[in-house]
């Protein structure tokens, strides 16, 4: 006598993993977007970002976590580069995501291997914030010898994610060149500086001169003019 056979499972009825994992990146955002007192739905989608360019451009962060990214940048947290390049240090962009995302609410995704010519390591890097593509960029970072790889990677890896934050409009004022100008005459000042061999003057910018040190550079009293021979 024939066993009665089994009823066939439909492959509909078990969820694939794929499904599985974007149901549950799906809920993890939902719980972060329950904290914000902000009752805009949550724009995220449905499918996470996962290897392309998922939810780039399809609806605008909540305005809660705009009004953070946009917020105007401290004059104290502003630094700058002896040949007057204004930045701010890669902790702070780390900070604003935290706090405009949530801690985990925001990550950095490598894109290919790095990439190693001349003592420069760069890398591509992808922002995700809330499962959603938001930028990508190259970072890159000088070394000096081979045991400085891993750090220059990290360096490379920082420098990704200021450009990126670019896209989000995080420190906007350090590419506008009015509030470059701006806060170079109020801030900063121009000295002229040996270099260590004593065969030349150059002009460089600093926020302080209480006795630093510019690089290769001696600081020297601050001028308009290169100092006389």
């Amino acid at each position: 006598m024939a066993s009665p056979s089994k009823p066939a499972v439909s492959s509909s009825s078990t969820p694939s993993k794929a499904h599985v994992a974007d149901a549950s990146v799906a809920e993890m955002v939902e719980e972060l977007a329950e904290g914000s007192t902000d009752t805009e739905k949550n724009p995220v989608p449905e499918k996470a970002w996962k290897s392309g360019f998922d939810g780039i451009g399809m609806k605008p962060f909540p305005s809660q976590v705009a009004r953070i990214l946009s917020e105007p940048i401290s004059k104290d947290d502003v630094e700058i580069k002896p040949d007057g390049l204004l930045y701010l240090p890669e902790i702070k962009y780390r900070r604003i995501l935290n706090k405009a995302f949530g801690p985990g609410g925001w990550g950095l995704a490598p894109q290919g291997e790095a990439e190693i010519s001349q003592g420069i390591l760069s890398r591509e890097w992808t922002l995700i914030c809330l499962g959603r593509f938001v930028s990508t960029a190259r970072g890159e970072q000088e070394f000096f010898r081979p045991t400085g790889v891993p750090t220059a990677n990290e360096g490379a890896k920082s420098n990704a994610l200021m450009r990126c934050c670019k896209d989000l409009g995080i420190a906007s004022e350090l590419w506008d060149p009015r509030f470059i100008r701006q806060f170079k005459a109020k801030y900063c000042v121009e000295v002229w500086c040996q270099t260590t061999d004593g065969k030349k003057y150059v002009s460089l910018l600093s926020l302080t001169l209480s006795g630093k040190n510019i690089g290769d550079a001696k600081m020297m009293s601050p001028s308009n003019t290169p100092p006389k021979k």
